[in-house]
């Protein structure tokens, strides 16, 4: 998986636009925060993953997921893309958009989307 696939995916969600954190490539929905590429070029930048997830995550698949001293008290998770199931990443791009989703957008979502609604 690369940067230009989460893109792809995520530019199918309403409100999705490019833009730019930290002097990198990311994504905004709805004028907030989605997700960005990191600074080594090949790992996604997950926010709103709790540390209990992101600890089950890293001890399941560390080749996959990781974080730095950064991001030690913060609940995000780094997701290394050439080695990510695109499902996986697609959840976790998901649900931060669905987070930032004002509610009429989410209705009128899950409306059109019934078997894509998050459980």
């Amino acid at each position: 998986m690369t940067y230009d696939d989460v893109r792809a995916f995520a530019f199918k969600l309403p409100g999705v636009e490019d833009g730019t954190a930290y002097g990198r490539p990311c994504l905004k929905a709805h004028d907030k925060f989605l997700t960005r590429l990191f600074e080594d070029g090949e790992s996604l930048v997950c926010p709103a993953v709790p540390f209990d997830e992101r600890e089950m995550l890293v001890e399941a698949e560390p080749d996959v997921f990781h974080f730095t001293d950064h991001f030690k008290n913060y609940p995000y998770v780094l997701v290394r893309l050439p080695l990510a199931h695109p499902g996986t990443v697609e959840r976790l791009v998901t649900r931060q958009w669905r987070a930032t989703a004002p509610k009429k957008v989410l209705k009128a979502w899950d409306e059109a989307h019934p078997t894509e609604t998050a459980s």
